[in-house]
């Protein structure tokens, strides 16, 4: 107890407390600048470890020594029964309140001011991270795996995959909903062992639906399933067992469709799904054509099984629209033996009369136009389709063909990107937009989409390219390319003139042109005819120039290699036969061409040369 009175009768209590006080306030006013002066925690830290390093000695202190008007004292010096150590005492309760009262005050400015800014910051940092997440995997956002085939003979794979990709494609066409495309999400298939949740990463989709069907006899079950691929939890599903009828199928997807839009919270049109046929077998018939022809494994089988369908309903709108695409991309895949192009306009019209919505038979309509020169009406056709489903890749890929075709290269590449932003794994879109890249003239950005192309699987490297591969001095990439492809078209002796009319400067094909064909007909049994040689022997190759075909010259007049077909005369004639100056004195030329006069025309190639990185301004059809 004396000790206690003692250390009262001293103010070493006092003291402690307004040290204490005045320490907490110093940190707290340290916390708050130290980031507003940009200094380190270990300001605060070095801070803290100062204020109880100096707590003792401030004890000591109040202990030894008396505060005086005169000054520190010792403690021995002071009378402790004067006014003088009441008044001190005095002095230290008013400095503690007023202590006491700026840190209460601080506080309340922290609690109620501060604070809450500094909270509302925060909550706007973590929803700002939200929203970016968001952006980047959309809630609203799913993929459709193809469904599990678990019939008994294991033989309708066809079927399960048309049923998952008929609910994708009412998925397609909700606003609201980001639906990943068929071709990304179908190249999972019999890659389950993944796991959703990364398929849903590599997808960038937060949901995954995913489900099976057994089809046995007159029933058919039908499971589906959706997946939050964030916390892989089953959000909804159900089996649907139903009598197989064409009607009941609809019904089913249309069913699927409507759960999924509810789980998320997404309103959709009850008839989303509509029985645009009632004949069971027209739809399976349906679904096999429409796989074969979009894997274009076999077009000719693909016109065959659409045929049949039609013959079985020829009310099937969907049917008979895509019999008029796969008649009009049976002659870029070389088969002549009938007017299909003919064919193509005919159905696509039928389809048009039956469902004036049938998206794909206007695109087709458009790519007739375009082959037959008829730009105008062919992006009529284009932009009726894109209005009808702007989530139609193969729409935006077709009208970015024709804008390369005409040569308005940006605007092909805006097109085709669209296309791949559907369809990300879309490899003709791929290839296309490098062709935008290479005509004009980003070499690099064009073999970039190559490359892109064949590690997806897309044969992509077609000739043209290959003459850029030899521009750019990649010898490699061109020996490799041409001992694969002679090699499987059965002409392994031809391989090294091949190359070396590619990549040997002072290859003179005239002077060997004799023993060349010699070798060709020794080869293939055959004289050799630049007219129908094709991807094996381009008669751009070998600068034969007088040879390139008109007709289905699958561009070539935009391309930049070799360098003297730039000036070749037979280039400058293909572009007119092909109606492009007609085209462009009444829409505008494109930026690499100008007319001259009122009957004649120029192009340039404004690309970069990959060897003597330098710009090549020849002139194409310019007078002498």
């Amino acid at each position: 107890m004396v000790l206690i009175s003692e250390l009262r009768r001293r103010n070493v209590f006092r003291v402690a407390l307004a040290y204490a006080v005045i320490a907490w306030l110093t940190l707290q006013v340290g916390d708050t600048l130290a980031p507003a002066l940009r200094l380190g925690d270990w300001v605060n830290s070095l801070l803290a470890f100062f204020l109880i390093l100096g707590f003792p000695m401030a004890l000591f202190f109040a202990w030894a020594y008396e505060l005086t008007p005169d000054g520190l004292r010792k403690e021995e010096d002071v009378d402790r029964d004067s006014l003088t150590t009441q008044q001190t005492g005095k002095k230290f309760d008013r400095l503690i309140i007023g202590i006491l009262v700026v840190a209460l005050a601080y506080f309340a400015v922290d609690k109620f001011i501060l604070s809450p800014s500094s909270d509302a910051e925060s909550v706007q940092t973590v929803e700002a991270s939200a929203v970016e997440e968001e952006e980047t995997v959309g809630r609203n956002s799913i993929a459709v795996l193809p469904f599990a085939d678990l019939s008994p003979e294991g033989d309708q794979e066809y079927f399960s995959d048309g049923i998952a990709e008929e609910i994708l494609n009412v998925l397609v066409r909700v606003e609201d909903l980001n639906v990943a495309s068929r071709t990304s999400s179908f190249g999972f298939k019999g890659q389950e062992a993944l796991g959703i949740p990364t398929i849903a990463e590599k997808l960038n989709v937060r949901h995954v639906l995913e489900g099976s069907v057994r089809k046995a006899g007159d029933t058919v079950r039908i499971t589906a399933q959706l997946i939050d691929a964030s916390t892989d939890q089953h959000l909804w599903s159900d089996t649907y067992d139903r009598k197989l009828t064409a009607e009941s199928i609809f019904a089913i997807q249309d069913e699927i469709a409507q759960a999924i839009a509810r789980q998320l919270g997404i309103l959709i049109d009850v008839d989303s799904v509509q029985s645009d046929t009632q004949n069971l077998d027209a739809y399976e018939l349906y679904l096999k054509a429409h796989k074969t022809f979009i894997e274009r494994s076999d077009i000719l089988g693909a016109i065959d099984l659409f045929e049949q369908t039609v013959a079985l309903d020829p009310e099937f709108a969907r049917a008979l629209a895509g019999l008029a695409a796969a008649y009009a991309i049976a002659p870029s895949w070389g088969f002549t033996e009938r007017d299909y192009t003919a064919l193509a306009e005919q159905r696509a019209q039928e389809a048009l009369e039956i469902d004036p919505e049938t998206g794909i038979g206007w695109a087709v309509l458009g790519y007739v136009s375009g082959n037959r020169q008829e730009y105008k009406k062919a992006f009529g056709f284009y932009d009726k389709a894109l209005e009808i489903n702007p989530k139609d890749a193969t729409s935006w890929l077709w009208r970015g063909i024709e804008n390369n075709t005409l040569g308005f290269f940006d605007e092909a590449a805006a097109d085709i990107e669209r296309c791949l932003k559907i369809d990300p794994l879309y490899g003709n879109c791929i290839r296309h937009l490098a062709r935008s890249r290479l005509f004009s003239g980003d070499i690099d950005g064009a073999l970039e989409l190559v490359e892109r192309g064949i590690v997806i699987g897309f044969p992509a490297l077609n000739p043209m390219f290959i003459h850029a591969y030899a521009a750019q001095g990649n010898s490699a990439v061109v020996a490799a390319e041409i001992s694969r492809t002679m090699s499987d078209a059965g002409y392994p002796t031809l391989i090294e003139d091949y190359y070396r009319a590619l990549v040997d400067p002072d290859f003179d094909f005239e002077t060997e042109r004799l023993e060349f064909e010699t070798r060709y007909q020794t080869a293939t049994g055959n004289a050799l005819d630049w007219g129908v040689t094709g991807d094996e022997f381009s008669p751009l190759t070998f600068k034969v120039f007088d040879a390139v075909a008109t007709v289905g010259s699958n561009q070539t007049f935009w391309v930049p290699y070799p360098v003297e077909w730039r000036t070749a005369p037979r280039r400058k004639a293909i572009i007119i036969e092909n109606g492009l100056p007609d085209y462009w004195r009444e829409h505008g030329f494109p930026p690499q061409c100008r007319p001259l006069g009122h009957a004649d025309f120029e192009c340039t190639y404004e690309g970069r040369d990959t060897v003597t990185d330098e710009k090549d301004r020849t002139r194409v059809g310019a007078p002498n």
